[in-house]
C-alpha cells in the first residue's frame, strides 16, 4: 500500500507468515502508537529497554525497524482522525505491531479504539501472561504461587456491542420480537417494559479457535494443565456451551497430546483396582449414579468404556504426562485464584470472564501497571502487543509512571517473534530492578527502603540488570 501518513522505513523488511509460521527477518519492521498521556513517557522507556535487549542477545545482528502508526489523540489533532485506515492498514501488511494506552473519543463513534483495532483485524485471542516479580508489593500473602496466562475470547460474547437501550424504538422492537416469537423466555421477565436488552453471542467457531490457540500455546510452553472457564451452570447455551465445544475439540484435535480431567479419575480407578467394574468405575466419578435414570447410567458407563479405550497411549500413569484439561466455574475460579493459585496454569474463557479475571490476577501480582497484554489471530499471524492500562493524563509528560506494562508486553512480543534470547534478558532486567528496589513511585510508596526513580530512570535500571 501507498501510505500518506505513515512513513515506512527503507531499511527494514516485512514479517511474513508462511503454512501457519512466521517468518521473521533479522530487521523487521515493527508497527507501533506511543500511546495517549503517560504513553509518551513509557514508549520512550519501553524502546530503549527493548532495543537494548535486542541489541545484547544477538550482538548487533538483529535489530527492530520501528514505524510510527497513529490513533487516539494524537492522530485525532493531526490528522483530524482518531483512528486512521492507514494505521490499521499498516498493522494488518507488516503482521505484529505494538502499542500504548490510547484515549477513547468521548460522544459517539468508536466505542473504544482498542475494540476496534481488534474488530478489524480480528484478533481473536486475548492474551495475557500474570506472574510475580520478586519484591513488588502485593496484598496476597504468596504472589509468587502466580503464573498463569489467560485467553480471553475477544471477538464475541456481550463485547459485540448488540444493545437495545431502553426507551428507543430498536428496544421496542426488540421487545415485541420476545413477546410474539419467544413468549415462554418473554414470560421469565420481570420488568419487560422498562428492560434494556442485551445480546451473548458465542458461537461454536469463536470457541474453537480461542481453545485450539490455548491448547497448542500449552503444549508448546510445557504447561501443565488448561481450565475451561465459564458460567455454564446458568448459562447452559452460551457459556455452557464454550465449555462442552471446549473439551470435544480438545479431544478431538489433540487426542494424543491431552487428558480430561475425569479421564483422569477413571484411569486412576483402574490403576488402583484393576478388578474394577465398569459400573463400579462409574459409581466412584458420579456420587448421584445410583440415583439416574436408566439413560443416564448408560451415559456414564459409556464414558467409562470410553476413557478406558485410552489405555493403552493413556493408562498405567501416562497420563499423568499429558495436558489436564478441566474446567471450573467463573465466580469459584475467582475464588480459587486467591486462596489456591498453583490450581491454575493456563486458562481459556469467554470475553467477559477473561476481562475479570485479567485485572483481578494483576492485582494480585503487583497491579495493572505492569501487566502485559496481547490481542493475537493465530491464523493470520497478526498481532499488537499492548499496554492493558489506561492513558492518565494527570500523569502526562511527568516521566514518573511505571513503564511495565509496554516492558513486558515487549517481553511477549519478542517470544511471539521467536527472539527467547532477548525475551530473557527483559525479563532478567526486570528481576534486578524490582529486587534492587530501584522502582518507579508506585511500587516505592508501598516498599520499604525503596529508591524512587523516574519512568526513564526505571528503564535504565532494567537495562543495568541485563548485565547481572
Amino acid at each position: 500500500m501507498a501510505y500518506k501518513i505513515v512513513k515506512v522505513p527503507e531499511n527494514g523488511e516485512k514479517i511474513r507468515i508462511q503454512d501457519g509460521k512466521l517468518e521473521v527477518p533479522d530487521q523487521p519492521i515493527i508497527p507501533f502508537v506511543e500511546g495517549d498521556g503517560t504513553g509518551r513517557d513509557i514508549w520512550r522507556a519501553s524502546k530503549r529497554v527493548l532495543d537494548a535487549a535486542v541489541a545484547k542477545a544477538y550482538s548487533g545482528k538483529r535489530q527492530f525497524v520501528w514505524m510510527e502508526v497513529y490513533a487516539g489523540e494524537k492522530a485525532f489533532l493531526q490528522f483530524n482522525n482518531w483512528l486512521p485506515d492507514e494505521t490499521v492498514e499498516a498493522f494488518a501488511e507488516f503482521l505484529v505491531g505494538i502499542k500504548g494506552p490510547l484515549t477513547t473519543p468521548i460522544g459517539g463513534g468508536i466505542r473504544s479504539l482498542n475494540v476496534a483495532l481488534r474488530k478489524l483485524l480480528d484478533l481473536y485471542v486475548c492474551q495475557r501472561p500474570v506472574r510475580y516479580f520478586t519484591g513488588v508489593p502485593s496484598p496476597v500473602k504468596h504472589p509468587e504461587y502466580v503464573d498463569m496466562i489467560i485467553f480471553r475470547e475477544n471477538t464475541e460474547d456481550i463485547y459485540t456491542g448488540i444493545e437495545f437501550q431502553y426507551g428507543t424504538e430498536e428496544n421496542k422492537q426488540f421487545n415485541e420480537l420476545l413477546k410474539q416469537n419467544f413468549p415462554k423466555e418473554f414470560a421469565k421477565l420481570r420488568f419487560p417494559e422498562t428492560a434494556a436488552f442485551g445480546v451473548k453471542p458465542v458461537s461454536v467457531e469463536g470457541t474453537e479457535r480461542l481453545v485450539r490457540a490455548a491448547i497448542q500455546w500449552a503444549l508448546k510452553n510445557k504447561r501443565k494443565n488448561l481450565n475451561l472457564v465459564h458460567k455454564g451452570n446458568i448459562m447452559k447455551f452460551t457459556e455452557g456451551a464454550f465449555k462442552d465445544w471446549g473439551y470435544k475439540l480438545a479431544v478431538r484435535e489433540f487426542r494424543n497430546d491431552v487428558v480430561t480431567e475425569r479421564e483422569t479419575w477413571i484411569l486412576g480407578n483402574k490403576e488402583k483396582n484393576p478388578g474394577l467394574t465398569i459400573e463400579d468405575n462409574a459409581k466412584m466419578i458420579d456420587p448421584g449414579f445410583e440415583m439416574m435414570s436408566p439413560d443416564q447410567k448408560d451415559g456414564i458407563k459409556k464414558e467409562v468404556e470410553a476413557a478406558l479405550e485410552l489405555w493403552d497411549t493413556h493408562g498405567e500413569g501416562k497420563w499423568k504426562s499429558k495436558l489436564l484439561i478441566k474446567d471450573s466455574i467463573a465466580d469459584v475460579t475467582l475464588q480459587f485464584v486467591l486462596i489456591r493459585p498453583r490450581d491454575y496454569d493456563v486458562i481459556a474463557t469467554l470475553n467477559l470472564n477473561g476481562d475479570y479475571l485479567s485485572d483481578a490476577l494483576a492485582a494480585q501480582v503487583g497491579g495493572i501497571g505492569i501487566a502485559p497484554g496481547a490481542n493475537i489471530n493465530y491464523e493470520t499471524g497478526h498481532a499488537i502487543f499492548e499496554a492493558t492500562h489506561g492513558t492518565a493524563p494527570k500523569y502526562a509528560d511527568l516521566d514518573k509512571v511505571n513503564p511495565g506494562s509496554v516492558i513486558l508486553s515487549g517481553e511477549m512480543m519478542l517470544r511471539y517473534l521467536g527472539w527467547d534470547e532477548a525475551a530473557d534478558l527483559v525479563v532478567k532486567g526486570m528481576t534486578g530492578a524490582v529486587a534492587a528496589r530501584t522502582v518507579t513511585y508506585d511500587f516505592a510508596r508501598l516498599m520499604e527502603n525503596a529508591i524512587e526513580v523516574k519512568c526513564s530512570e526505571f528503564g535504565d535500571a532494567i537495562i543495568k540488570h541485563m548485565d547481572d
